[in-house]
């Protein structure tokens, strides 16, 4: 076989790997369905929120904090600066108020992304850790909620070089917790070519705390969102791109082991635990291509999952919401208080529904 003859082989060969890599990566990134209408009663936008509530946490005494304005490369973003919004899911006007973020906080820079709360049982204080991106950079910041004047105090920014593409985040105590890496680079070109090329599950979740850090858990095309079960016991990872929850047992030394995977069928978010049932809700994007090539007159649709017994051998997934993206675009998350239910998306507005 002749030089020209070998080299024609294997750009074809290329050519159908790649090929092979284009038709996985549609097929498990960009799956899209037309999509029906599936609402909930008394369904109402909250006001002030308008640049989106990528992240939704709520205390079991109804305190709900949002995080809001987020910038993600290749997703819809605004010039206005991230905020944290608190929403006091007691009281029936169900307002939003922008919470007043401490004078030594560099604000300007805030891009807030997952957010997670960690209640001190000693004395009742909240700490709330949010992933912050200044410059596309990852860090988490922990504050402290002083419910008086509902106001945040900066206590400390956590960066390392474990820590380098964070997207998700779940508190354990008032300075360690789990994280999600969504990206082995932080160099777009590169974050790009592996994830369109390769397409490998090259993500990670890692334990911080002050005393170690270390990767837990990885073999995710995507991880994404993460929380943990009431009881403390298994840590539940979302995998965007793998459409999976997957279940994870939590041992001593703060290592996890893979227990199993619930399919959800769809392009699922952040994860949010009831504290009352166990009951995992989901914001997913059913249609994400919309998100990423955002046409207004065509806007990405919304949807809600919820998993019941997650723990059993017959997990119960269920659809709870679903709209096309006239009512709200690109739903990322999903929590409960009550009968009560908050959509947030990634850069729409928030959606509060009855759940009966």
């Amino acid at each position: 076989m002749g030089k020209l003859g070998f080299i024609s082989i294997v750009i074809a060969a290329l050519a159908l790997v790649l090929g092979q890599r284009i038709l996985n990566l549609r097929k498990r990134a960009f799956a899209s369905r037309e999509l029906a209408q599936k609402h909930l009663p008394n369904c109402v936008l909250l006001k002030n929120i308008d640049h989106g509530s990528e992240d939704i946490t709520i205390t079991g005494d109804g305190l709900a904090f949002i995080s809001s304005g987020l910038k993600y490369p290749g997703l819809p973003s605004t010039d206005v600066t991230g905020k944290i919004f608190f929403l006091d899911m007691t009281n029936p006007r169900m307002k939003p108020v922008e919470l007043r973020m401490p004078r030594n906080f560099d604000l300007e820079s805030f891009n807030p992304h997952g957010i997670s709360l960690y209640t001190d049982p000693s004395d009742d204080a909240i700490y709330l850790f949010v992933v912050n991106h200044p410059e596309h950079n990852s860090q988490v910041d922990i504050f402290h909620f002083v419910r008086d004047d509902h106001s945040l105090v900066h206590l400390k920014t956590i960066k390392h070089e474990l820590l380098h593409s964070v997207n998700d985040i779940v508190a354990l105590g008032v300075e360690s917790f789990y994280a999600t890496n969504d990206h082995y680079f932080t160099n777009e070109l590169l974050k790009t070519l592996v994830e369109i090329l390769l397409l490998q599950p090259w993500t990670n979740v890692v334990y911080y705390s002050p005393e170690e850090v270390k990767v837990v858990s990885e073999g995710y095309y995507f991880a994404n969102g993460v929380n943990i079960s009431p009881d403390k016991r298994h840590v539940y990872v979302v995998d965007l791109f793998d459409h999976n929850v997957h279940v994870l047992e939590r041992k001593e030394d703060n290592a996890l082991v893979q227990v199993k995977a619930v399919a959800v069928g769809s392009l699922c978010d952040n994860v949010e635990v009831d504290a009352v049932t166990g009951d995992l809700w989901l914001g997913c994007h059913p249609n994400a291509m919309k998100v990423l090539r955002f046409d207004p007159t065509d806007p990405p649709g919304s949807e809600v999952i919820q998993i019941k017994n997650i723990h059993s051998d017959q997990p119960v997934v269920t659809q709870v919401y679903e709209d096309d993206g006239n009512v709200i675009m690109g739903s990322s998350v999903a929590a409960t208080y009550g009968k009560k239910l908050l959509i947030g998306t990634v850069f729409h507005k928030t959606l509060c529904c009855d759940l009966e």
